[in-house]
């Protein structure tokens, strides 16, 4: 998806958040006019702020959703299907940035990962975790070894297998 629709979304949080506080400290039209009455960017702030905010919290730090692309997770996820994607799990990032400011865990075998793509970060890549850090990942006609032991592709024998 080429869509990066928190760059929508923070700006225009953080433009609203602020003509919200203006009024709030210094313009005081709501407070003087009554609602309703006050400008229409000043509505606007009212109305839709506290919605973004949450929204962008939500979407930031807690579940985002996300469609899958392909056919490259079939059987266990097919094209087309939502998967809610918990953003705590590895980590805390800023939006925009991407950085990360709380480390809250690392991703184990058999999880389904959703990632960007380091040589183009619009595109995000949904696969499974096959290897960690330390592991060798061999595919030899047909056959997925990881750390020499053979497996099948299924997910509950790669998870028992690697547990």
């Amino acid at each position: 998806m080429d869509f990066d629709f928190n760059l929508i979304l923070v700006p225009l949080t953080i433009g609203l958040g602020i003509i919200w506080l203006l009024d709030k400290l210094t313009l005081k039209q709501r407070k003087t006019r009554g609602r309703g009455q006050e400008s229409l960017l000043v509505r606007w702030a009212y109305d839709f702020f506290p919605v973004l905010a949450v929204v962008l919290i939500v979407r930031s730090f807690l579940i985002e959703p996300f469609n899958i692309p392909s056919s490259s997770m079939v059987p266990t996820l097919y094209t087309g299907d939502f998967i809610a994607v918990n953003k705590y799990a590895y980590g805390v990032r800023l939006p925009l940035t991407y950085n990360k400011v709380l480390d809250t865990g690392a991703p184990e075998h058999g999880d389904v990962a959703v990632f960007r793509y380091p040589e183009n970060p619009s595109i995000y890549y949904i696969k499974r975790v096959i290897g960690l850090p330390g592991d060798t990942v061999s595919y030899d006609q047909g056959t997925l070894s990881i750390n020499e032991s053979q497996l099948t592709l299924s997910l509950s024998i790669l998870r028992r297998t690697l547990s």
